[in-house]
């Protein structure tokens, strides 16, 4: 399944960005993280278009849109380029759905523009520091060496190594949505930005308890949390259980035997659920 209609453009100062706008009805915008685009929530969108009006943008260097070599692909930047976007075209009564680094860069623009979201839906993501966590500051370590560094832009070893290691049930050969994610880091750039989101897990620190300091603009909002429970970095309880702190009546979702990437590894129970929670959660 590929993604309905060609992209739109949006230039930015950094580059110009690709995004998916189909279907007509409530905006329903979707964010990815790292290393995939907006092809992540393919099934989603064929499945919500007929009834919402669905934005997926690929974040500079990722997917459809341009990778500058010069560019900055710091998560404050791409949060940066997802204002304008948004703000370019003026929705309101938004839902927010985020996946991995999507989850801080749209969560940046929730607390910005709490009037403008209507419900949040979150997926294997987190919005504070990760430091508490022993594992993802040993990653942090190995991704920042020079080794780390010359493995994934280099080698593609995010896309090649790292991704199958967080599916919930481990394949070999890896899932063809695995290759097309790392065929698409055809570039040096890509690569880099690949890594830059890598290397952010433990270098944006201030950025993410900046953003969770002021979570309680957000509390009030209708929330969905789906969770592949067998993801190694953030399919945990505690993980959960902060969320469930901010959102105190969450529609929670947990899958035991998924893993990092829940909308690509279970994308038709991932697409029920959410489709259940917009006909609950309806104006």
């Amino acid at each position: 399944m590929a993604l309905p209609a060609r992209p739109r453009t949006f230039r930015t100062p950094a580059g110009r960005m690709r995004y998916t706008d189909v279907g007509d009805g409530p905006p329903v915008v979707l964010l990815h993280g790292n290393p995939t685009s907006a092809r992540l929530y393919r099934s989603l969108i064929a499945a919500l278009s007929p009834d919402y009006r669905c934005i997926a943008p690929d974040h500079l260097g990722f997917g459809r849109s341009e990778a500058p070599p010069n560019a900055s692909y710091r998560p404050p930047d791409h949060a940066t380029r997802l204002h304008a976007l948004l703000h370019h075209l003026d929705l309101r009564n938004i839902t927010l759905v985020m996946h991995d680094w999507g989850g801080p860069i749209g969560l940046s623009y929730a607390l910005h523009h709490p009037d403008r979201i209507r419900r949040l839906i979150l997926t294997n993501t987190w919005a504070w520091p990760l430091l508490h966590r022993p594992l993802i500051r040993l990653f942090g370590a190995l991704v920042g060496s020079p080794m780390g560094q010359l493995l994934i832009e280099r080698g593609n070893a995010f896309a090649r190594l790292v991704m199958p290691l967080t599916l919930g049930t481990p394949a070999l050969p890896p899932p063809p949505w695995i290759d097309a994610y790392a065929e698409a880091l055809d570039t040096p750039a890509r690569r880099h930005a690949c890594w830059t989101f890598a290397h952010s897990l433990t270098e944006e620190t201030a950025w993410l308890r900046s953003l969770w300091s002021h979570r309680a603009r957000l509390q009030s909002h209708p929330a969905l949390l789906c969770w592949g429970m067998a993801d190694p970095a953030f399919g945990t309880n505690l993980t959960l259980r902060r969320w469930q702190t901010l959102f105190r009546q969450a529609d929670v979702h947990r899958w035991p035997n998924v893993g990092h990437y829940l909308p690509e590894e279970a994308a038709p129970a991932f697409t029920a659920r959410v489709q259940s929670f917009l006909r609950s959660t309806a104006l």
